[in-house]
């Protein structure tokens, strides 16, 4: 494959697949062509560590001799037509949702087979739950143990739930992102 002297250029596309454990997945382009290679190192450049199966992202990809490469992540969006699945959230309007304070975090535990965790609000020892719907609504799809993150929490049935989360690094400059 011929290496592009031109330098990377912009990429809108779906994520085809992204293993954390590997460190590495693809990216499918909307106008078509090789599958990119996303790495792990080009994510976390971004502040995530993961990222949902169908997401819709923005790149900037490179063509090198071992094929398409994303160089640099500039947004990522959830699935199209991904369902929160949650009653408690369901119900939940945009404006609503927008009104719920975002909170700094740490993540407890998260395990992807399971389908939940739970993470530590900065400040307050109560555990809040978070559900992988929830993830995937943000555009994620796993945690890491003390990995940093931005969650708006709400009342759940059972106590205190994630209604949705975000890469730490997304939103430090955001007006209403509380430390």
């Amino acid at each position: 494959m011929p290496v592009d002297d031109s330098g990377p250029y912009e990429v809108v596309g779906s994520v085809k697949w992204f293993d954390p454990v590997k460190g590495f997945g693809f990216v499918l382009a909307d106008t078509g062509g090789s599958d990119i290679l996303l790495h792990v190192n080009v994510l976390r450049n971004f502040g995530q560590s993961s990222v949902a199966d169908g997401a819709r992202v923005t790149l900037l990809a490179q063509t090198t001799a071992r094929g398409v490469q994303a160089v640099e992540v500039r947004a990522i969006a959830p699935p199209e037509g991904s369902d929160p699945g949650l009653p408690e959230i369901e119900g939940l309007a945009p404006q609503d949702l927008s009104a719920v304070p975002v909170q700094a975090a740490r993540v407890k535990w998260f395990d992807k087979g399971k389908g939940f965790g739970f993470a530590n609000v900065f400040g307050h020892g109560d555990d809040v739950f978070v559900h992988i719907d929830v993830l995937r609504q943000s555009g994620l799809s796993d945690l890491q143990p003390g990995e940093a993150i931005a969650m708006r929490v709400i009342n759940g049935k059972r106590g205190l739930m994630a209604a949705q989360v975000q890469a730490w690094e997304t939103v430090i400059s955001l007006p209403d992102a509380a430390p």
